[in-house]
């Protein structure tokens, strides 16, 4: 059911947004030199963890796959089509149990596009920007993608660039 995972979900450690978990994507382009930039979203201020940069996503549906939440809400918050997206794999970057004993996950879908898109930021962000890979590290991160920005790098290595220039 459409909307059926907003919600907040309560642990010692804090809330997190999104009762069935949630998914974001880590969309890699090919820049001018080959080189791989990342689209990231400097969230809007009034918004959880407001003015940092972070992944493109949020609350996962209960019938929807990590990959259908972060693709819908890469659309939604980028105006990103499905088409446009070569999905790679997903890395669950945080994980957590809830005060009720409910699970929550944060899941990184990685994917790539043969060039950098276009991108129409909603209401969610102040800004959207294809980042230099090497970059990223130098702006202020939303704290759950700083602590998993390293372990995606080391992931993401292991899969060529789709470069559509060729």
């Amino acid at each position: 059911m459409r909307g059926d995972g907003d919600g907040w979900v309560f642990s010692d450690g804090g809330r997190y947004w999104g009762r069935h978990g949630a998914a974001g994507l880590l969309l890699r382009a090919p820049r001018s030199d080959g080189s791989a930039a990342v689209l990231l979203q400097h969230r809007a201020p009034w918004s959880h963890q407001g003015g940092t940069w972070g992944l493109p996503g949020g609350a996962r549906d209960s019938h929807e796959t990590p990959e259908q939440a972060a693709v819908r809400e890469a659309h939604e918050e980028a105006g990103l089509c499905a088409d446009q997206l070569i999905v790679r794999t997903t890395v669950v970057t945080a994980e957590v149990v809830g005060s009720d004993g409910a699970s929550w996950t944060y899941t990184t879908v990685i994917a790539d596009a043969p060039e950098l898109l276009h991108t129409v930021p909603n209401r969610e962000s102040a800004e959207l920007r294809w980042v230099p890979e090497e970059d990223v590290a130098s702006l202020p991160l939303h704290p759950g993608f700083a602590a998993s920005w390293e372990r995606l790098r080391t992931v993401t290595a292991a899969f060529p660039l789709v470069d559509g220039r060729r």
